[in-house]
């Protein structure tokens, strides 16, 4: 009975904050999708991901094992579904990224701090800043097939992640009013990416639904197999274990989705694995935890 009480305290602020923003497009208020985006992938989560890099209290070595791990997750993902999708006809382009990249920011951020505590966001933060540098690199590639680099460096998430990087090897702090001010930008980035996941969920469409369910359902064995196998081939002490295992299994982010519009893939059916992908994490990703734990 603890382990649920535990598993309910950790995922039900997580799903009830992306419910308040389903709701909220249902109901038929207004919700600036474009403007809360831009302001917390502009300010919030940069904010975030530089102070909890540079407060960070983990030691450098077990910070050096789990950045390779994390690196080595997505390789081994990104090989497993290439050949996946080659198998099955799919098309690369559509589907490769977003099997491979999962929503580590929305999603698996809030879910790593209340399980695991502010170690836990240090470890959290380490493997969305490599999801991040792979996906605006590697993922806009496969995709776009050009235009990776120029789109990664224009990222503000990928210089605070650098940044903040720099700042944790030299031991260096930002004046304490600068901290502060940061600190309360990152505050705001966890509800907001939240609610604004509940928001985007709700303004999809698809009619893909059907192929969307066996996928994702494949996409998370695969991904929650190869996160444990490779916690364990690293050795990683339990929180770092349980957080590399949580973030391989958060489902399609949906910036794969605004990449595939954008670069005219075929939207609707990533559309479709991401709302499918999200549903199936609602009842997933507690289990998983309680595993975890």
């Amino acid at each position: 009975m603890n382990l649920l009480t535990t598993v309910f305290e950790i995922v039900a602020p997580v799903f009830l904050l992306a419910g308040i923003g389903f709701a909220w497009v249902k109901l038929g208020f207004e919700y600036r999708l474009e403007f809360v985006t831009r302001l917390g992938i502009t300010l919030a989560l940069p904010s975030l991901v530089f102070v909890a890099l540079m407060q960070t209290n983990i030691p450098s070595g077990d910070l050096t094992v789990f950045t390779l791990a994390s690196i080595a997750i997505h390789v081994a993902l990104a090989a497993v579904f290439w050949v996946f999708v080659r198998i099955s006809g799919l098309e690369k382009r559509t589907y490769l990224a977003p099997l491979i990249f999962g929503n580590t920011g929305n999603l698996g951020l809030p879910l790593c701090i209340f399980a695991f505590g502010q170690a836990g966001l240090g470890y959290a933060v380490i493997f969305l800043a490599v999801t991040v540098l792979l996906s605006f690199t590697y993922g806009i590639y496969l995709v776009a097939g050009q235009g990776a680099f120029g789109k990664a460096v224009r990222e503000p998430m990928v210089w605070a992640t650098l940044l903040g990087a720099v700042f944790l090897w030299r031991d260096w702090e930002t004046p304490l009013f600068l901290t502060n001010t940061l600190d309360l930008l990152g505050q705001m980035a966890i509800p907001l990416m939240l609610i604004t996941l509940g928001v985007a969920v709700a303004r999809l469409t698809t009619k893909k639904l059907r192929q969307a369910i066996w996928i994702s359902g494949l996409k998370l064995m695969v991904c929650f197999v190869l996160g444990w196998v490779l916690a364990e081939v690293f050795n990683l002490e339990p929180i770092a274990f349980g957080v590399l295992v949580l973030q391989a299994s958060t489902p399609v982010a949906v910036t794969s989705y605004l990449l595939a519009e954008r670069f005219k893939a075929d939207a609707d059916a990533v559309a479709g694995l991401v709302m499918v992908s999200t549903a199936l994490s609602v009842a997933a990703l507690p289990i998983i935890l309680a595993v975890i734990l």
